[in-house]
């Protein structure tokens, strides 16, 4: 399941969840949820934008409430924390912390980075200590727990760029624009939706080879 509040890459987003072996469903309204194993929230633009379409939408609820696997991406990412100082906005405080501008005179931050990774996540199996994913952003979260942070890049000083809080897990790179090492991690999120479709027999259905029903 998809949330679509106009602020997301959704083409992008959906192409790889498919490739993924998921059969993504894009909502817009509350009434439109489906029997989900997955959800994500992705993201372009800027908070205040994306949270006043979340409300107008009456969609924070739903996203609040959601005790499945969640990926948040770019802004979406930044929509767990509590408050973000780009738009003097508050936002769903899944996390504990605060969207910052980046500390760097060049922003935004574009292009290919890399990752340091601070501690082992099924996120990031089978991708390479190499590999760099494509950031578009100017600003990023702060996380009052560190222990949250799984991975950072370093942006004018170290960049939040994966956290993890139980169910939810979020990255400020777009993984649907990072070619092979994004489409990978698109797989373990899927991978991650597994236990849920499995216990949801009116979940969509990942594609018939693989067997196991999810729908991101």
């Amino acid at each position: 399941m998809v949330i679509d509040h106009g602020a997301g890459n959704l083409v992008s987003m959906v192409q790889s969840l498919k490739g993924a072996g998921a059969e993504p469903v894009v909502i817009e309204a509350p009434d439109e949820a489906v029997a989900a194993a997955g959800m994500v929230l992705p993201g372009v633009g800027a908070t205040g934008a994306a949270m006043a379409r979340l409300e107008d939408q009456g969609l924070i609820d739903l996203v609040k409430e959601w005790e499945g696997p969640l990926l948040g991406v770019c802004v979406g990412l930044q929509l767990f924390f509590e408050y973000s100082n780009e738009d003097d906005t508050e936002c769903l405080g899944l996390m504990a912390g605060s969207v910052e501008r980046l500390a760097h005179a060049r922003l935004p931050h574009m292009g290919w980075n890399d990752l340091q990774v601070k501690k082992q996540d099924t996120l990031l199996a089978g991708i390479k200590p190499d590999e760099t994913f494509y950031f578009v952003h100017s600003y990023a979260p702060v996380p009052t727990n560190p222990e949250s942070v799984v991975a950072t890049s370093e942006y004018g000083g170290p960049v939040t760029a994966i956290v993890r809080s139980k169910n939810r897990v979020g990255v400020q790179f777009h993984p649907e624009r990072s070619g092979p090492a994004g489409q990978r991690l698109m797989a373990n999120f899927v991978d991650s939706c597994r236990p849920k479709a499995s216990a949801n027999p009116e979940a969509p259905l990942l594609q018939e080879d693989n067997g196991v029903a999810v729908a991101p």
